[in-house]
């Protein structure tokens, strides 16, 4: 998805820069481990401790991420499945974190982020949410986002990858995120084999690499992922951390712990730094999306975010999603306007 998409769980309307509505789609539920995985479909158009086969953990890592400190030291003593939602090349060279560009109020944390599209609120929200850092799924940062926090680029999908695409996210960041959902045909829809054939343009920009995010299953043996950090292992390639997304069906004060627990098994399996790039409370039905009140919603924020910024390994997480969305219910939103916070919107700003 580029800067211009309005992503909302469930549904996906993209504009193009010519402000056209192109797509809207719709959503369904992936039952995991107890609690759904949110399995989003829209239009496809771009913008165990022991590793499992292959030994997916051994493969090469550059330098973790310097804004945190204890960043991969030693994970959890417990490991347990739990409910996603949603490095490599020929000595490519590391980079650095993102790091806080000038101006703006202190940071709560260099770990906490946010997703986001263009609206007309984006400069203030994203200031006023005491971010350090977004992406808008697109290599380029969003026009009206300001300097308050720092720019993430991203590769979406095959299409993405252009030596024009690749230049932008090299001038516009210092780390890459790697392809949006591939497991999924609504989404990057890339086989394995094609995100390996890729993978050494992208990591050609010297640029601190996130592994492509998939939609569900981070922590299986045979997954997407698995199959990927396997196959980039055998070719020499690098990936310098996991990213993931992850969207919880139980709205109790326990989806807290759901989240850790998936979280642990990640990194029990890869032993790897962790980016949540995508997280939220969403309930996913045969009628659609169903969303906590604003109370469960703004008490999981407090919960999740003190939660991740106590393990060592995740270096960076970024709520789901930090504007309105144009379909008139709040649902994940952070913020209606750029004066205007949800429940969850205050409960983000003052996390960290």
């Amino acid at each position: 998805m580029d800067e211009t998409s309005q992503r909302q769980p469930g549904r996906h309307v993209r504009r193009d820069h010519r402000k056209r509505w192109l797509a809207v789609a719709l959503a369904v539920a992936v039952l995991i481990g107890g609690s759904y995985a949110a399995v989003r479909l829209w239009s496809g158009e771009e913008p165990s401790s022991a590793a499992g086969p292959g030994d997916p953990a051994a493969v090469t890592q550059g330098a973790p991420d310097p804004a945190l400190s204890g960043a991969t030291s030693a994970g959890p003593s417990a490991s347990a499945s739990a409910t996603p939602r949603p490095s490599v090349s020929p000595s490519a060279k590391a980079s650095t974190s993102p790091q806080a560009p000038p101006g703006g109020p202190a940071k709560s944390s260099a770990k906490k982020g946010v997703s986001v599209w263009n609206f007309g609120g984006l400069k203030a929200a994203l200031t006023d949410v005491r971010a350090s850092w977004y992406y808008n799924w697109s290599s380029g940062p969003s026009k009206d986002a300001g300097t308050s926090a720092a720019f993430v680029p991203m590769i979406w999908g095959e299409k993405s990858v252009t030596d024009a695409e690749l230049a932008r996210a090299k001038k516009s960041g210092n780390v890459l995120l790697g392809f949006n959902e591939p497991d999924f045909a609504s989404q990057a829809n890339m086989t394995v084999e094609r995100a390996l054939d890729l993978w050494p343009r992208l990591q050609a920009t010297g640029l601190r690499m996130g592994s492509p995010a998939v939609a569900v299953g981070a922590d299986k043996a045979g997954g997407w992922l698995d199959r990927f950090l396997s196959g980039a292992k055998a070719r020499g390639y690098r990936v310098d951390f996991i990213t993931l997304h992850w969207y919880g069906a139980d709205f109790s004060t326990a989806a807290v712990g759901h989240l850790k627990n998936y979280l642990q098994a990640v990194y029990q399996r890869y032993k790897m730094p962790i980016w949540v790039t995508e997280y939220a409370l969403i309930k996913w039905g045969a009628n659609g999306a169903v969303y906590p009140s604003d109370a469960q919603q703004a008490a999981f924020v407090t919960g999740s975010t003190k939660m991740m910024q106590g393990l060592s390994y995740v270096e960076r997480y970024a709520w789901f999603a930090l504007p309105w969305p144009t379909e008139g219910h709040q649902g994940t939103a952070l913020y209606r306007d750029g004066d205007s916070p949800t429940p969850a919107g205050q409960a983000y700003r003052a996390a960290g």
